[in-house]
């Protein structure tokens, strides 16, 4: 009998179409979220030179503090102030999001809002 995929390995088959739309340079960077069971991450990333610009997750010692649990909606919404801040520190306001083949709902969707509330335009 033949096994069907979990959640991740359909969003893996999902993400390559999806980043197939979305590139991200100097002046617009990607913001790309990766979501766990524990925590949430995004980074800004320069694709034409393959650096990553700005990073924030609740992994951060910055935001640890500050976070009971990685994992919520509570945490995905700070780290999106986080990585706003930090992104306009550095002169940028306009990005491009990705949400790495995940639904744009729940966390992922808490992040966006909390860094568009916070400055970011995308």
């Amino acid at each position: 009998m033949e096994s069907r995929p979990d959640k991740n390995q359909i969003r893996k088959g999902r993400k390559p179409r999806y980043r197939d739309h979305v590139t991200g340079g100097a002046s617009r960077p990607r913001l790309a979220v990766y979501r766990s069971l524990n925590h949430i991450y995004v980074q800004a990333i320069d694709d034409a030179s393959g650096r990553t610009l700005a990073a924030a997750s609740t992994a951060d010692k910055t935001l640890r503090a500050s976070i009971k649990n990685g994992g919520n909606v509570e945490a995905a919404r700070s780290v999106g102030a986080a990585i706003a801040e930090r992104l306009k520190s550095k002169g940028l306001v306009e990005v491009v999001f990705d949400r790495g083949g995940y639904l744009y709902h729940g966390r992922v969707k808490a992040l966006a809002e909390a860094a568009r509330e916070n400055g970011l335009k995308f």
